[in-house]
């Protein structure tokens, strides 16, 4: 049965409450980012023609940047934490991009599981975990015919001290509902995260050690879910999000974190941290008010006008005849008053207070108590 509301809110509520601890000692000589839209800087722009049109509805608009937002993404900041350029995507060559302090796999649309010919994305995270390793092998290659090229590629230590960052499982999660019932898509979780299991097991087999992983969003209150699954009141919460989802999201996260606490046993000489991006994601949803926010649910770029102004027939950006009318879908007037970009992302200023709480207090390790919902 999905969560009732109170119960997710009492969990937005302890996770608020839990007492400050000092800024995280970001302290890494590179990264090496895993993941989807939610950390994409613009691998997907690199290695596929647009414009794309998802089966499950999903549409994307990219600023110039690349990125499935208005401005940075909760990696930008972190990577602003650490006191190092944002990361390059693998998949962008043009224009000699630096790698010296890393380099980013993720691609918009990508999945745990492997892809197929309906996925949005050919790069999964299988994909991802590939072109590292042909990363790695061909970076010492050419390390060791020429010394120079230090300055643009990470050197045989920076892959051993590096951050291997993971954000990545929502888009499984998602396009699951729109085949499945919910408890099949709650039976199929195990099967989504063995293959992750397997994929940062190989990470560790090439020398990976340090590990930050985020757990999923709570899927259920992004607009475009809403809009197609939140038609009947009886399936959202008060606050407005989808029951289903939200509850998907939370048994995935507790049975990643289980994954992330039994690879830290496996592993001892590996440094795991857990990430509680959910609760963070419904604590500002549910609170926006209370950090400067004024719509909590609503696209910022979107059509359709309150309350959730989402039209799946027109992405953030186009202009299209719909019904007889040209219309288009444009951006709101103060991006920072809404926690939602397009439907499907957050905002530059919803990123920003997410990272803010990620980099100030808890919870961030494995070893702290996940409540089950």
């Amino acid at each position: 049965m999905a969560p009732k509301i109170s119960t997710l809110q009492t969990l937005a509520l302890i996770f608020s409450f839990l007492p400050i601890i000092s800024p995280l000692n970001f302290n890494y000589p590179a990264v090496f980012n895993f993941g989807d839209s939610n950390s994409d800087t613009g691998g997907l722009v690199a290695g596929i023609a647009f414009p794309l049109g998802p089966p499950n509805g999903e549409t994307f608009f990219l600023k110039p940047s690349g990125r499935f937002c208005d401005g940075r993404l909760i990696l930008d900041f972190l990577m602003n934490a650490m006191n190092l350029p944002f990361l390059n995507p693998y998949l962008d060559s043009v224009g000699v991009p630096n790698f010296q302090t890393g380099c980013n796999f993720a691609t918009g649309g990508s999945t745990i599981l492997p892809a197929n010919a309906a996925s949005t994305s050919p790069f999964s995270f299988n994909i991802q975990v590939s072109q590292f390793v042909r990363f790695k092998a061909r970076v010492l290659q050419l390390l060791a015919k020429d010394k120079k090229l230090n300055k643009y590629l990470p050197s045989a230590e920076y892959f051993k001290q590096g951050l291997y960052m993971f954000d990545v499982g929502q888009n499984d999660i998602d396009g699951a509902f729109y085949s499945k019932s919910e408890d099949q898509v709650i039976g199929f979780i195990p099967t989504i995260l063995s293959d992750f299991e397997n994929g940062i097991k190989e990470l560790y087999n090439e020398g990976a050690r340090k590990f930050w992983i985020h757990n999923t969003s709570p899927l259920g209150c992004l607009p475009r879910i809403i809009a197609k699954f939140g038609i009947n009141q009886s399936n959202v919460d008060m606050i407005g999000c989808v029951n289903a989802h939200n509850h998907a999201a939370t048994l995935f996260n507790a049975q990643l974190q289980a994954l992330c606490t039994r690879f830290q046993d496996q592993f001892p000489d590996a440094s795991v941290t857990y990430v509680d991006i959910f609760s963070i994601k419904l604590n500002l949803i549910s609170k926006f008010s209370q950090y400067g926010f004024k719509q909590p649910l609503a696209a910022c770029c979107g059509y359709g006008g309150p309350p959730l102004n989402f039209d799946s027939r027109i992405a953030c950006g186009q202009t299209k005849n719909l019904n007889g009318s040209i219309v288009t879908a444009n951006s709101c007037d103060t991006t920072s008053e809404y926690v939602n970009w397009d439907g499907n992302h957050y905002t530059e200023a919803a990123n920003q207070y997410i990272s803010s709480q990620i980099l100030s207090g808890p919870p961030l390790s494995v070893n702290m108590p996940f409540l089950v919902i």
